[in-house]
């Protein structure tokens, strides 16, 4: 049986740059800040999505400087560039980087992407509302960012529902900012619909549980919604139980625009092409569907 042949031109809509480091970079960074890295930082099968998030708190400690990030922004377009991408939006939650402002963090993320691609600025579940509006203000003065994000998961505990971010998220509509939203990762598709309705979602990251609600599965279509599909990721986070178990090609076949994405290169050991292989493989795809998945992310990709 021949290999499948990939598309030409590849997207890339969702990255995380904190977990898209080159394993080089995050050993010469931690070398520099005297950080001992013992074992292997990748995600694994099973581990659940807190214990994916548990991870960035490595690369977070390394990334404190305009220099790091600017690094990492700069060799994830390159790479992505070797790999055939050519439409890529590199995400990152610029709070979290401490000692430098929102500013200087994103300005860094931007220079190094030097307009190879897009930045998405994420808000994370249980923060203030005003984090996500903070950074609505800080993004839409910068060229380089092209949309926000609300990223991680809803947890019990949580102060903040998904519509207390809704005033941000209409803010950075007004502004021309592009919307997506972390939700249905392996959790009720009612947080599809309400990032959809409430948030102005013109993008879904992970998104799962798609087809376990009808009425939902209609907002996306009716919407053209695109949802971001990190299949090996999803694995990794306990969202499916199996590769071939993945929604995308029940999606594709309902009429859902989806892109295939790698998350997080570092983490899931992964590269585009990889990713796009390995799906298609999985779940079944034809060649013209893995052209489909690409072109919707051509398409879906936020510009400015």
């Amino acid at each position: 049986m021949n290999p499948i042949r990939l598309p030409s031109r590849l997207a890339e809509l969702h990255l995380h740059l904190d977990g898209s480091l080159r394993r080089e970079t995050l050993y010469e960074l931690a070398d520099g800040a005297g950080t001992e890295i013992s074992g292997d930082v990748a995600f694994f099968v099973g581990m659940g999505l807190q214990g994916a998030l548990n991870r960035f708190a490595l690369t977070l400690s390394l990334l404190r400087s305009e220099a790091a990030i600017e690094r990492v922004s700069f060799e994830i377009c390159e790479d992505a560039a070797m790999t055939s991408v050519s439409t890529l939006e590199i995400r990152f939650a610029p709070q979290l980087h401490k000692g430098l402002s929102l500013e200087a963090a994103v300005d860094a993320a931007c220079s190094g992407a030097e307009g190879r691609a897009g930045i998405i600025l994420c808000g994370l579940y249980g923060e203030s509302p005003e984090v996500l509006e903070a950074l609505v203000r800080v993004g839409a003065s910068r060229e380089g960012v092209v949309g926000i994000d609300l990223a991680g998961g809803p947890m019990l505990g949580h102060k903040f529902s998904m519509t207390d971010y809704a005033p941000a998220f209409t803010a950075a509509r007004e502004v021309g900012l592009g919307r997506t939203v972390h939700a249905g990762e392996g959790r009720p598709p009612h947080e599809i619909g309400v990032a959809i309705e409430k948030l102005h979602a013109q993008r879904i990251g992970h998104g799962t549980t798609l087809l376990e609600d009808r009425r939902i599965l209609a907002l996306v279509l009716e919407r053209g919604v695109t949802i971001e599909a990190c299949v090996t990721s999803n694995l990794h986070t306990s969202a499916i139980p199996s590769l071939e178990a993945h929604p995308l090609r029940l999606w594709l076949e309902e009429g859902v625009k989806v892109c295939i994405c790698t998350d997080n290169t570092l983490f899931s050991d992964v590269d585009a092409p990889v990713e796009y292989a390995r799906v298609a493989q999985a779940v079944g795809l034809t060649e013209e569907q893995l052209e489909l998945c690409a072109q919707f992310g051509h398409d879906g990709a936020f510009g400015r």
